[in-house]
């Protein structure tokens, strides 16, 4: 219940999103069309201060969880990872207020992703939907679902990240040293938590150093003739990911690119104007 997927998906499926709150004053009047924008216009003029994210309150989800439930018998609630954010215990908390028979209406899953991670878990839970499955069934597969989504993220500077705690000094250091010696760091999410999960040598640019290495990663199953779903975020570098798009749907059969989405604003000023996220899972 945030941003993690496009606007067309959350309008067509009534989908309601509960936003992270981000506190930088500082890029409120500065010239952009988006976050990313507002960034790089701060860094031109040598603003120092970077942006603060905060959870959701539990009014928030209750509010939300209100005005799903005069429309609908039984909502799902699916949230970025209890890893990195409180945004879970306050949807349980909400849920906790509601009456008690309201409160069997409401089913609430940790994604233990974020962004497009996230999204492919939205993506799930409406197949299951548009199939028939009742909730509780759809909640069960969803918890099956989770673990096997696959996300990846590069990024050009870290200080974002490091600033906002998110990754430990140790992690940011280790970045900075691949980096300068022409090696372009992956960091993803293992068990909720973000962290480093390998090193790509050689890349000419980030799009291209991601498709890499989605096709080293999906090579087994796609031999196996199985069907992979791949989303993508991405920072203001738009034509990026659509040059990784494309090559994905060129060169690798049975694979899907579900959407391309601006990162949210929360999750951008976290990792940065030059960043791409990757996310996949084998479809079942």
């Amino acid at each position: 219940m945030r941003r993690p997927i496009c606007q067309e998906i959350i309008e067509k499926y009534q989908m309601a999103v509960v936003p992270v709150k981000m506190d930088w004053p500082d890029l409120e009047n500065l010239p952009g069309e988006n976050t990313f924008q507002k960034m790089r216009e701060a860094e031109k003029r040598g603003i120092k201060s970077f942006g603060k994210t905060s959870q959701p309150s539990p009014k928030d989800f209750l509010d939300a969880f209100k005005k799903q439930l005069q429309v609908f018998e039984k909502i799902i609630c699916i949230t970025i990872t209890s890893k990195l954010s409180g945004t879970y215990n306050s949807a349980s908390q909400a849920r906790g207020i509601l009456r008690e028979e309201d409160q069997k209406r409401v089913f609430i899953v940790d994604s233990l992703n974020v962004s497009c991670g996230e999204g492919l878990s939205d993506l799930k839970a409406i197949d299951l939907i548009e199939r028939g499955k009742e909730t509780e069934e759809i909640v069960k597969e969803l918890e099956k679902f989770v673990p096997q989504v696959h996300l990846y993220g590069m990024l050009e500077e870290i200080k974002w990240l490091e600033a906002s705690g998110r990754i430990s000094p140790t992690l940011a250091k280790w970045v900075r040293r691949m980096q300068k010696i022409g090696v372009r760091p992956i960091i993803g999410v293992k068990e909720g938590i973000l962290t480093s999960i390998g090193i790509k040598a050689g890349a000419k640019d980030i799009p291209t150093g991601l498709f890499h290495q989605l096709e080293a990663k999906t090579r087994k199953l796609r031999n196996l003739n199985k069907k992979i779903r791949v989303a993508i975020t991405r920072g203001d570098h738009l034509e990026g990911a659509q040059r990784l798009k494309e090559m994905i749907e060129k060169e690798l059969e049975g694979t899907e690119v579900a959407f391309v989405n601006l990162i949210d604003n929360v999750l951008g000023v976290l990792v940065g104007p030059d960043t791409f996220i990757l996310a996949w899972r084998e479809v079942t």
